[in-house]
């Protein structure tokens, strides 16, 4: 494959480890971050990254693998997904890997159950089905409600999820942080230079860590081998969706699924991840 782009694909795994997943460059994931919260959330001024696999409590309690987890200066978690195709229960799998920040506050001993606030974030190459008749919202904010007076019930987990193909704004439409953030993830491989609107020094350094012409051949390389295997993975995914098969990949699709499970095997990709991303069960790709 030859690469004609000038930037990374941010929706490749090594497109979204690139931009926000090294300490490095964190001040990146912060300042998107700071974009999204809620206003009552304040402002996030450092993080520190945390070990993305989580293991349950017991030897019976599944594990689970994040994109990114991280913790700020008041000790509030952030766990933010790059969900890259179409995933049934996507939103259930959002809420179980909530839990996991949540229980690992428990303290031994006398313990008053003060938790610290947990942020799941998803950032959505897709648009929900049950969102598809409303073009208009692109960031979801959910928090627990008492739907008796509409008040929040609880402020300690909020889940964020941004439906980026329902963002249409045009270069010359920007206004906010926001909106260049979600114009940057959503076009940034189409882009041929740096648009006026995004020459703030954030965005400056996202176009030179996505450069693809200042990689080395190891880099390049990688990110190739990233960018096929989203391209396969995507393709898979919504062709089940397309044929209306609303329990997993459909049967004349599997064998397409198995050669993309095989090549994130190799890869490196664990066998969880691979699963949840392919629709495969667990015990299937570890036999491949």
């Amino acid at each position: 494959m030859l690469l004609k782009d000038r930037y990374i694909n941010p929706f490749t795994d090594f497109g979204f480890k690139k931009i926000f997943g090294s300490e490095v460059n964190k001040d990146l994931l912060i300042a998107f971050l700071n974009t999204l919260l809620p206003a009552e959330a304040g402002t996030v001024s450092d993080l520190s990254f945390l070990p993305n696999e989580q293991v349950g409590r017991s030897e019976y309690d599944r594990r689970a693998i994040f994109d990114l987890y991280c913790e700020n200066e008041k000790g509030e978690k952030f766990i933010v997904e790059m969900q890259r195709a179409k995933q049934n229960y996507f939103k259930d799998r959002s809420i179980f890997y909530a839990t996991f920040p949540v229980q690992q506050q428990a303290q031994s001993g006398s313990w008053n159950f003060c938790l610290k606030s947990v942020y799941m974030v998803g950032i959505l190459d897709f648009v929900f089905d049950e969102d598809k008749a409303d073009n208009e919202v692109v960031h979801h904010e959910v928090k627990l409600v008492d739907r008796s007076t509409g008040a929040v019930f609880s402020d300690k987990l909020t889940f964020i999820y941004l439906e980026l193909p329902k963002f249409t704004k045009t270069i010359e439409e920007l206004v906010t942080d926001f909106d260049k953030w979600c114009f940057l993830l959503r076009h940034l491989p189409e882009l041929t230079d740096r648009p006026a609107p995004l020459q703030e020094r954030v965005f400056l350094k996202v176009f030179e860590l996505a450069e693809i012409a200042k990689y080395s051949s190891v880099e390049a390389a990688a990110y190739e081998e990233s960018l096929k295997i989203y391209r396969d993975l995507k393709n898979v995914v919504d062709t089940a969706y397309d044929e209306g098969k609303a329990e997993g990949i459909v049967e004349g699709s599997q064998q397409k699924a198995m050669e993309v499970a095989k090549r994130l095997k190799e890869s490196g990709l664990n066998i969880e991840t691979i699963s949840r991303c392919t629709g495969l069960p667990i015990t299937l790709v570890e036999g491949l």
